[in-house]
């Protein structure tokens, strides 16, 4: 029997630099401390940390300095990805030894195994723009990589969820381009067994490609559940939360925590 790979997944940290409020209102830098102490507290020890961008509010190097500060905390290897409220230049030159060299450069791109599992990054940022796309070069890339394996366990992870989720206002900043090729491609790589995104702010999961498309929590804030067509943007304070990805024999299962602490175990 294999040994089980455990990948923790964060996502939409938004650190700000020290003693800003995100929106004047929103602490993410305790916040993200909170859920690094809540895996530090756990009885599970993560092979890995996957964070699926927005790691920080403005894209600058002060923010970033103060991300790697906060991690710092954790043993485990960590992988960093670009989200909409990231610069891909800074992240690069600040986080270089957590944000491993692209394979298709400007975009961040790249795949690493991690222990039986294979993990493969892909990049969907529109430089300046809240919305995402795939376009061809980075779809080539992808099947390139999920060729070079196709007997392993993989997860595939983007910031922007390539499927439309009722919430309008996120719709309209959602994946924009390349999503139908996306589903047609991962239709012929069926060792995909996961495709981890973020941007949404809460836990989402849909049928996509052929395997199992899923959005995880913030760290921070979440998005308001309104799926009424003219709900305007609004985020609240619901717990916030992070994914485990655990690949045993072969397949993975995946737990949605709540990071902070809601009291002791209790026998029952």
């Amino acid at each position: 029997m294999s040994t089980p790979t455990l990948l923790l997944h964060f996502s939409d940290t938004h650190i700000t630099e020290p003693g800003r409020l995100l929106l004047g209102r929103v602490d993410t830098p305790t916040l993200l401390q909170q859920a690094v102490a809540s895996v530090l507290a756990a009885d599970y020890r993560p092979d890995a940390l996957l964070i699926s961008g927005d790691l920080v509010d403005h894209g600058s190097a002060e923010e970033y300095a103060h991300l790697r500060r906060l991690l710092a905390p954790l043993a485990c290897r960590i992988y960093l990805m670009a989200g909409n409220h990231d610069d891909r230049m800074a992240l690069q030159a600040a986080l270089p030894e957590i944000c491993p060299p692209s394979d298709l450069p400007p975009f961040v791109q790249y795949a690493v195994d991690i222990g039986g599992l294979r993990l493969i990054a892909l990049d969907t940022v529109v430089a300046g723009a809240p919305h995402g796309e795939l376009c061809a070069a980075r779809l080539a890339w992808l099947e390139r990589r999920l060729a070079e394996a196709p007997e392993r366990p993989t997860v595939v992870a983007m910031h922007h969820a390539p499927f439309a989720t009722g919430i309008a206002h996120m719709d309209a900043m959602g994946l924009l381009q390349g999503g139908p090729e996306l589903d047609s491609l991962l239709r012929r790589h069926p060792q995909v067994e996961r495709l981890l995104c973020g941007h949404l702010h809460r836990p989402i999961q849909r049928r996509f490609g052929g395997t199992l498309a899923m959005t995880v929590p913030s760290t921070a804030h979440q998005i308001h559940l309104d799926l009424t067509s003219e709900a305007p943007a609004q985020f609240c304070l619901e717990p916030p939360g992070y994914a485990l990805h655990l690949l045993r024999e072969g397949h993975v299962l995946t737990h949605l925590v709540a990071s902070g602490r809601y009291g002791e175990p209790q026998a029952f």
